[in-house]
């Protein structure tokens, strides 16, 4: 297993920081990795990004890791033309043929949503941001449709994840993408592969396999908990996995909000017994993506979580697309540290 230092602290990239002296202002105030989301691309497509990066971190005089975040089998909107904003009260349609939102108010979806198609069921859009509830299918001469009501309204953009309440995550572990990627990996520098909705074992040595075959072996592997199928499996990933980290967006939508924070301390606690290094993620800073300071709540969760023996923590948005990246990156690093240096005091009290 490898380790690095005692406390990661990453950044996502993203329009926010895709410039040098941004990055180069990060790292200065303390990130030591950053995350790219390959969700909605490919490594080429983010060469301009990748290259920033490298740039920064020599002026910088640093080395950050650089973690990609795979697309893996978790479900997403498909490409539309152009979003539309969703109000509550509002009906909309989902529609499995791609790029059908050209008409308003229509979302293209995965087929496995008509699979698993049942009345009252509840679809959550971009980490339950957007929350639908299904009311009837509709089968036409051309397509089939699903007609929904909005629950929590919001902005419905092409590739945001897309997941139905109590259905288990289907589909291969790796996608073609993901392994045009990992061909690509360490040509771009990259140091850690993250794999989103790990179910189980199988998942991770599926990933090293092919990580070795396309060239990407030395770099470490993340394993994101998203799901209740990852919470009961998590015995036997922990063996698999450089780190395991306990990602709450997806995971909060798989369980219910109120019992998350008990999830994150039972997971936490697992991998402090089985000693593999664990990070939490996913609205850390959230305000700060609009507000140029955080929340009291938001700092506390960043301390609780270092305090109680996380060796990574992460923002995503708010440095990817927030409008204060650098402030953002302070107010994590700052926190971070002060809960590593409780939990070190504490340590040496016991």
């Amino acid at each position: 297993m490898i380790m690095k230092s005692d406390l990661e602290i990453y950044g996502t990239l993203g329009p926010s920081c895709r410039e040098t002296e941004v990055l180069r202002q990060m790292f200065a105030a303390g990130i030591n990795g950053m995350r790219l989301n390959l969700s909605h691309g490919t490594l080429d497509d983010s060469a301009p990004m990748i290259e920033a990066f490298h740039r920064a971190a020599a002026l910088e005089g640093v080395s950050p890791s650089l973690l990609i975040d795979m697309q893996g089998p978790e479900l997403r909107i498909g490409n539309m033309s152009k979003g539309f904003s969703a109000e509550q009260g509002d009906t909309v349609c989902l529609s499995i043929k791609d790029e059908s939102a050209e008409e308003p108010d229509v979302i293209p979806v995965p087929r496995e949503i008509f699979e698993h198609f049942e009345p009252g069921m509840v679809v959550m859009i971009d980490d339950g941001k957007i929350r639908l509830r299904l009311i009837r299918q509709s089968d036409t001469s051309h397509e089939r449709r699903i007609e929904a009501a909005v629950l929590t309204g919001g902005p419905v953009l092409s590739r945001k994840s897309i997941a139905v309440e109590g259905m288990s995550v289907t589909g291969n572990t790796l996608t073609q993408q993901d392994l045009l990627n990992l061909k690509c990996a360490s040509k771009a520098g990259v140091t850690d592969v993250m794999q989103p909705f790990v179910r189980g074992g199988k998942d991770l040595v599926d990933v090293r396999n092919k990580m070795a075959e396309c060239g990407a072996g030395n770099c470490r592997l993340f394993a994101k908990i998203e799901n209740r199928e990852g919470i009961r499996a998590v015995g036997e990933i922990l063996p698999l996995t450089d780190m395991l980290v306990i990602a709450r967006g997806d995971l909060g939508n798989a369980v219910p909000l109120w019992e998350l924070p008990r999830v994150q301390k039972e997971i936490s606690e697992k991998c402090l017994s089985a000693k593999v290094p664990f990070m939490v993620v996913t609205q850390m800073l959230a305000s700060m993506e609009r507000s140029p300071m955080p929340t009291r709540a938001e700092v506390s969760d960043i301390f609780n979580a270092v305090s109680d023996g996380a060796s990574a923590v992460m923002i995503t948005g708010e440095s990817a697309s927030g409008l204060y990246p650098v402030s953002a990156s302070r107010y994590l690093v700052k926190t971070a540290l002060e809960g590593l240096a409780w939990r070190k005091e504490r340590e040496k009290r016991s």
